[in-house]
């Protein structure tokens, strides 16, 4: 498998300790030649995965780990992949399923909406809440504690969380956000319009509809 690409963190420093390992034979004791469509995929979404299970984790470690993980089982199963109405799709459910399945063996007793343990939801929650202030500080000017934004965040279903971290905490388009989860950019545009009002809902105040759709 070829090198998963580096990225640079929230600091912007490039982490080069995330490239995994070049190929799947290590791990498998198995000698693997890498299809072109799937070098091509991890090309395109291993970064993002990446940068998204770090922010799920907060622990670079881990994160490469999980990552890894899910590569190596779509490099295994990649003739199945294909056959997916999605790959992309496929993708991302397998690296929810494993962010979720590390979170949970690390100490996590919650249900599906909220799956990580408290210090590592509560920063995870504070990023996202810090993001969306950033991104929204004029329609959110009138609110009066980050608090609230961090705890309206927190009841958001996990579509609707996933395209706010996407989207705002690790920057992402609307067109890449729906490419990275598999799904459409219509559907992406409905999840942050919905997150948008029910964190409008909670705070109690009044966010023009349309204006999200600027990038």
């Amino acid at each position: 498998m070829s090198n998963f690409p580096s990225y640079e963190d929230s600091d912007g420093a490039s982490e080069a300790q995330f490239d995994l390992p070049s190929t799947v034979d290590g791990l498998h004791g198995i000698h693997y030649v890498m299809p072109p469509a799937l070098e091509a995929f991890v090309d395109l979404y291993a970064k993002p995965h990446l940068r998204y299970a770090h922010t799920m984790l907060g622990d670079k470690q881990a994160a490469r780990a999980v990552v890894h993980r899910c590569y190596s089982h779509l490099a295994l199963n990649w003739a199945v992949v294909l056959r997916a109405e999605s790959p992309e799709a496929y993708a991302w459910r397998l690296l929810k399923q494993r962010v979720e399945l590390h979170l949970r063996i690390t100490g996590s007793t919650h249900g599906p909406s909220d799956t990580a343990p408290p210090d590592v939801r509560t920063a995870a929650m504070q990023r996202a809440a810090r993001a969306t202030l950033e991104a929204l500080r004029k329609q959110l000017e009138a609110m009066e504690s980050p608090l609230g934004l961090y705890t309206a965040i927190a009841t958001l279903p996990e579509r609707q969380y996933d395209v706010i971290v996407l989207h705002y905490v690790l920057g992402y388009t609307t067109q890449r956000v729906a490419n990275i989860m598999g799904i459409k950019p219509d559907t992406v545009r409905g999840h942050r319009r919905s997150a948008r009002e029910r964190i409008a809902s909670k705070l109690g105040l009044d966010i023009p509809v349309g204006d999200e759709e600027k990038e």
